[in-house]
């Protein structure tokens, strides 16, 4: 099941948010090695790894929303609302950024 944040940003400013927001990610949360490879204009796969398993997902922009997923192991599915939460967090930080003229 798709994570769906929503905002009102176009397409570009919405891909810069989320390459913020998953900047910011990655340096808090180091130890778990995040990665993000944008495939397209609209899609990201994300990969992090915990206790020696990597976990992978996607980032997908869509029309007046950013959508999230990850495929996780049942045993890891405590960490995946955990991490969700997190990037939401941080995308919900950028997005208000972007619309006070704060997105650099």
């Amino acid at each position: 099941m798709k994570h769906i944040v929503k905002h009102d940003l176009d397409l570009a400013t919405a891909k810069k948010v989320a390459q913020k927001a998953f900047e910011t990610y990655a340096e808090r949360f180091a130890e778990y090695s995040p990665t993000a490879n944008w495939t397209s204009d609209t899609r990201c796969e994300v990969s992090f790894k915990v206790k020696g398993v990597a976990l992978s997902g996607t980032l997908e922009l869509a029309d007046g929303e950013i959508q999230m997923d990850l495929d996780v192991p049942f045993i890891f599915r405590p960490f995946k609302k955990k991490a969700l939460d997190v990037i939401e967090r941080e995308v919900r930080v950028w997005i208000d950024k972007a619309k006070a003229g704060e997105l650099e």
